[in-house]
């Protein structure tokens, strides 16, 4: 009886442990989106860039080789801007050791176009800030990443985003809710312009901070999804590892 009882107390967890990453398909006026959800509170939230010999990753297949047995990638995504050679455009810390250093001032290309930001990944929690705002605060970050522009801030939107812009991209970012428990990493399908894609974050998620990370280059392993996108080498990756099952 004592066994069975056990049997069936472990049965009623397990459906909460295997939706540890809540990864879905989703629309938004018209526009087709992945969209993944992870608590901070409770989930193995990571950056990955370079493997034990210096060597970049580049891939979300690299990361699982070089994970000890017994772990997997659960969920991955492209994490912020890099050089031809996927070294970091902008500031970038893991596992507190700083590879690239902040940068405060405006320059070409997304990455500039003030106010940028940084994802910030500490314990329990993970927060999205503009680049002013982590500078004066220096938060205690395990990891952290640079990329640009900022999506939303404090509920509002980047004030350079038109509504009606014509220019038109697949992107991807990452929305954070204000007690930092809740990260949400959205890629879109079709192109779309920076107005629709942050009103997405900040309407239909209900974030007040969110993040651009990159454009064309946008890629996500989503394996409860049967999705792992091939494509050009990234720099900077996050993802979620877990116990492989």
């Amino acid at each position: 009886m004592i066994r069975l009882l056990g049997l069936l107390a472990s049965l009623a967890l397990w459906p909460i442990c295997a939706a540890a990453v809540d990864c879905r398909n989703d629309t938004f006026e018209g526009n087709r989106l992945t969209v993944c959800e992870v608590d901070t509170s409770s989930e193995d939230l990571r950056l990955f860039l370079r493997d034990e010999d210096g060597q970049i990753l580049g891939h979300f297949s690299a990361i699982d080789t070089q994970l000890p047995k017994g772990e997997t990638l659960s969920f991955a995504t492209n994490a912020g801007m890099y050089h031809p050679d996927r070294r970091p455009v902008g500031y970038y810390l893991e596992n507190g050791t700083q590879e690239q250093r902040l940068f405060t001032n405006a320059s070409p290309g997304n990455f500039g176009l003030l106010p940028n930001g940084v994802f910030c990944i500490g314990t329990g929690r993970a927060d999205v800030y503009e680049t002013l705002d982590f500078d004066a605060q220096k938060p205690d970050c395990r990891f952290a990443t640079q990329s640009g522009p900022m999506l939303v801030i404090d509920g509002e939107l980047h004030p350079k985003f038109l509504a009606n812009s014509t220019s038109a991209f697949i992107r991807n970012g990452v929305g954070t809710s204000a007690d930092g428990r809740r990260a949400v990493f959205v890629k879109s399908e079709n192109s779309l312009n920076f107005h629709t894609f942050a009103r997405y974050f900040r309407d239909a998620l209900n974030l007040p901070q969110a993040l651009y990370f990159d454009g064309k280059v946008s890629r996500m392993h989503v394996p409860s999804l049967g999705r792992s996108d091939p494509g050009f080498w990234l720099g900077p990756i996050v993802g979620v590892v877990e116990p492989a099952q």
